[in-house]
């Protein structure tokens, strides 16, 4: 583990990186250009206090707002004054956020902060307490729209990742900058040598991933953390609406007061653009990460919680195996958290395996990371495996049957019957798995034999017969049997926060180093919800248009669940729930329908380690205790806008 705490160099110790860099031949000075590698990785040999802070306005060429001038975003940068003074050039670590003015950054919801002259003084999180010592230069983008840069927030669309990919290709001499955000005179940045990386959380780490997709020169790696890949499966899952609000709903919270007075249109654009009857529009499309995955370039270090249930895990596993076909480097870090960041579950781990991605991608440092494991992934609270592959070596896609409240690995026969109800979910179902009850049909195995992992994304088809003319579907996934996991469902979703601190990196007057540390916040349960899929049956034949249905008549829809990595231990069983409106996580439908699931024309495909020759083959029913799992009511169950930070 490396050493946290910034130590002062002497001005001799200084002068002599600097010399040394500058007897480097070119090839080496792209290696450690900025002359911190030793032992094989960057040393905190510049001065934190001394660091330049400065902000440049950048020209996205774009006129959202259309106040007859081109938008530019400010770039708040800090980095070390050293390199420069040296003839050296470094790399840049890029967080592009709507977040830094209105709702904060981190666990502590840090803002941007200025001094009277409008010169930036805190940077939200640790990144540039850290890596400026390091030799990195910190820039921290505000997204067209919001905080000091103009244009319009148009979540996740052509104005938001221009605004960011405007500022990649300042750093690579493509795009102009200036000193203020109107007039001003030409800022080049000569202290860049063009490498950029992009981190950043939630909307941050989104964009991220949408800049990836434009395959820009010079940006050599993001992570995301709980990212979007496709705005449509935050706001709709196979036709059905998401519990998430709308996209004007998230322009409104973020947006600067100076764009909300121009931005009407783009208003009326998003709402047009996402009906809520769930059909896949062309604004949908435009904002669709995963089509694009081809273009990226970059190497990417996917975060995630496996619980999250705002950014839910669709986004993840579908933009993990898009990426897969085409060959950049990745890896992949699952925690049984929800919506957190992993600086707040995995502290020091995190923070020394991101300087080992970014000095190997960034600073071109041989380090390894890019041979050692793929796949992190938490099995219990802060119990975690790895895995040189991910979905998991020896992963079998599985068909599996359903019977009468039977899983099973033979073909599905009979039917099940529920009626929805939009006041239960997922808790209620799962706490009920055992009984009958008119709201949900469930399927089980016996108790298991051997461990089962599943590890990847799976899918459902079910062919159902509705009496009214719409219906809502939902297929969850569900581990019975005690356990202990993280209290996803907490108002930490996971994690609670302590009185302590700790630092990492260097501080200055306004901009402190030093963090409120967190535990995990645990619970002990008697069941897990580890997967879920939604869709709407009236979009059973296309994505673009649903229809009305007609009462008696039989549908087949097909629809993913959601990436995952669980291994339910033996002695425990799988189970299967379908039911309707899921409470807090789907809107219900314009009816209350009673719903007939056709089983042999109905079946489950789950990514199983080994395949489903561990399953047991059984169709009896067992016995109807209650379980118990997270604690009914919790907030966290329902992604609204407020909570996408």
């Amino acid at each position: 583990m490396t050493d946290r705490r910034f130590r002062p160099l002497t001005v001799i110790a200084t002068l002599l990186a600097a010399l040394t860099m500058a007897l480097l031949g070119p090839a080496d000075a792209r290696a450690s250009s900025a002359g911190t590698v030793r032992h094989g990785a960057s040393q905190p040999v510049y001065s934190y206090a001394d660091a330049v802070r400065e902000t440049v306005w950048v020209d996205t060429g774009l006129d959202g707002d259309g106040d007859g001038r081109t938008d530019r975003v400010a770039a708040d940068i800090i980095r070390p004054r050293e390199p420069a003074a040296a003839g050296l050039r470094i790399p840049a670590i890029m967080d592009a956020s709507p977040y830094y003015s209105c709702c904060g950054r981190g666990n502590e919801l840090q803002l941007k902060t200025y001094d009277p002259q409008g010169h930036p003084v805190q940077f939200p999180l640790f990144y540039d307490n850290y890596f400026v010592p390091r030799g990195y230069a910190v820039v921290l983008v505000d997204l067209a729209g919001t905080n000091r840069s103009d244009g319009c927030v148009d979540v996740g669309g052509p104005s938001d990742v221009a605004s960011a990919r405007a500022v990649v290709d300042w750093l690579n001499g493509r795009a102009k900058g200036y000193s203020t955000r109107t007039g001003g005179s030409t800022v080049r940045p000569t202290w860049a040598n063009g490498s950029v990386g992009m981190i950043g959380k939630s909307w941050d780490g989104t964009i991220a991933n949408g800049v990836a997709a434009t395959g820009v020169n010079g940006l050599k790696t993001v992570v995301p953390i709980s990212a979007i890949s496709s705005w449509y499966d935050y706001f709709r899952s196979a036709g059905a609406p998401l519990y998430s609000g709308t996209p004007a709903d998230l322009a409104n919270v973020v947006e600067s007061s100076a764009a909300a007075a121009k931005c009407s249109a783009v208003q009326r654009e998003l709402a047009a653009g996402s009906p809520a009857n769930g059909d896949w529009t062309s604004m949908w499309q435009q904002r669709d990460y995963v089509a694009a995955a081809s273009r990226v370039r970059a190497s990417v270090f996917v975060v995630h919680g496996l619980q999250d249930l705002n950014v839910r895990d669709i986004n993840f596993s579908q933009w993990w195996t898009a990426l897969a076909r085409t060959g950049v480097e990745r890896k992949i870090w699952l925690s049984q958290t929800g919506h957190v960041d992993p600086f707040d579950y995995r502290r020091p781990v995190w923070v020394d395996t991101l300087h080992a991605w970014f000095d190997h991608y960034l600073l071109g440092v041989d380090n390894g990371i890019q041979r050692g494991p793929v796949a992190d992934v938490e099995r219990a609270p802060d119990r975690w495996t790895q895995d040189q592959a991910w979905p998991a070596p020896g992963t079998v896609t599985s068909r599996l049957g359903l019977q009468p409240g039977a899983l099973t690995t033979k073909a599905g026969e009979g039917t099940a019957s529920f009626t929805d109800d939009p006041s239960h979910g997922e808790a209620d179902w799962a706490a009920a798995a055992d009984a009958t009850t008119p709201d949900k049909v469930t399927f089980t195995t016996g108790a298991l034999t051997r461990d089962l992992r599943m590890s990847g994304g799976g899918s459902i088809t079910l062919t159902v017969r509705p009496s009214t003319t719409s219906a809502r579907l939902s297929a969850v996934l569900v581990d019975l049997g005690p356990a202990a996991i993280r209290n996803y469902l907490g108002s930490g979703e996971g994690i609670t926060t302590l009185g302590t601190r700790s630092c990492w990196g260097d501080s200055a007057p306004g901009d402190s180093a030093c963090f409120l540390d967190t535990a995990a916040d645990t619970a002990q349960v008697d069941y897990t919800v580890f997967s879920r899929g939604w869709a709407d049956v009236g979009h059973y034949a296309s994505l673009s248009r649903g229809v009305p249905l007609t009462p008696g008549k039989t549908y087949s829809i097909t629809f993913a669940l959601a990436g995952t990595d669980h291994v339910v231990p033996a002695g425990n069983r799988l189970a299967l729930i379908v039911a309707g409106t899921d409470n807090g996580l789907i809107d219900p439908p314009s009816t209350k329908p009673s719903v007939t699931v056709d089983l042999a024309h109905s079946s489950l495909r789950l990514p199983l380690v080994g395949g489903a020759g561990q399953l047991p083959d059984v169709t009896g029913q067992i016995s109807s205790r209650p379980l118990h799992g997270l604690p009914a009511g919790s907030p966290g169950t329902g992604a609204r806008p407020e909570r996408f930070r």
